[in-house]
């Protein structure tokens, strides 16, 4: 049963369960709700790098840290749909544009990410954007333009937050989030984990993302990748198993949710990424970066999957099926 209802105490339960109960009882609601046997390809590309007003701790794009990112202009439109065909013909079936704004401006350069938008909808890819704090209206335009989902994640829960970013509130991310919804845009909303917060402050964000009137169609679980030069730098790296018990919390949280086995997969062995897979994840990014960060390349992934026994799931899915 899809619940929007959790209680704190309930989602406490969970995910301080056995850890091996926890991976079944996961499992089970995976089974019910999804194809085990398929996993959603997705690939990431920073269109335009570097140079955010934004002091995110966690991020090597902000300009108040050193951290040998070089700035780039946004991309060029041919420049980004011919990485779109690369990514599609390497088997993605979403691909998302991250561009290091604090908010979109009502300028040229959206106009030029609305183009693209269209672009890459019309080469039958499901097309995501990540450009920061939106209007409804902005909202609006990109839905027109094909634009299929908009990423914007909580990072961490409403308490711990300003520990993290000060320029902007916990309560403009889930207005921007709104604004996407309004738009009839799917909503692409996770968190980051090992960014110095407790359990408890993991439990209050899944409770927040839980509780939402709809959940989001796709959560990503990223595991914090520390950057010399952030003010994370030298936090530890995230044990498997958090990311296990984060995500297998969230399918039993959210059990049609794409739960996306995100940023941190480069440094993790593919009996860590199984582990993930059955505990509930069935999406990931691909492709040599995440925005700036390492990523596992197609091929590596492509011999995972032919391991594992995994498919690709086909692009605009839900849609086809709720039509059928």
């Amino acid at each position: 049963m899809i619940r929007n209802d959790w209680k704190i105490e309930e989602i406490q339960e969970i995910y301080n369960s056995p850890l091996l109960e926890l991976i079944y009882r996961a499992a089970t609601v995976h089974r019910q709700y999804n194809d085990t046997g398929e996993v959603q390809v997705c690939t990431l590309l920073s269109i335009k790098t570097g140079g955010c007003s934004e002091d995110c701790a966690y991020c090597p794009q902000a300009a108040r840290y050193s951290t040998g990112v070089d700035v780039h202009a946004l991309m060029q439109k041919d420049q980004v749909l011919e990485y779109a065909a690369k990514a599609k013909a390497a088997g993605s079936t979403r691909f998302c544009m991250g561009a290091a704004w604090r908010e979109v401006r009502d300028n040229r350069d959206f106009d030029r990410v609305i183009d693209m938008v269209k672009g890459v909808n019309e080469m039958g890819m499901e097309v995501c954007c990540t450009l920061g704090m939106l209007t409804e209206t902005q909202a609006q335009k990109l839905a027109d333009a094909g634009l299929y989902a908009y990423n914007h994640n909580l990072d961490t829960s409403k308490e711990y937050y300003t520990e993290i970013i000060t320029t902007r509130t916990y309560d403009d991310r889930l207005e921007t989030l709104d604004n996407v919804r309004k738009a009839g845009i799917s909503v692409c909303c996770g968190g980051i984990v090992g960014l110095g917060e407790t359990h408890a402050d993991r439990i209050k964000m899944l409770y927040t993302l839980s509780t939402m009137p709809e959940h989001p169609e796709s959560v990503p679980i990223n595991a914090l990748v520390a950057v010399a030069g952030t003010p994370l730098e030298n936090n530890q790296k995230v044990d498997v198993w958090d990311m296990v018990k984060m995500i297998a919390t969230a399918r039993i949280l959210m059990p049609k949710a794409m739960v996306r086995l995100s940023a941190g997969r480069a440094t993790m062995s593919v009996s860590d990424q199984a582990m993930c897979f059955m505990a509930g994840a069935n999406s990931i990014f691909t492709g040599e970066k995440l925005l700036t960060t390492p990523n596992p390349s197609f091929d590596e992934d492509q011999a995972m999957f032919n391991l594992l026994g995994i498919t690709p799931r086909e692009a605009f899915k839900e849609e086809k099926e709720l039509v059928g």
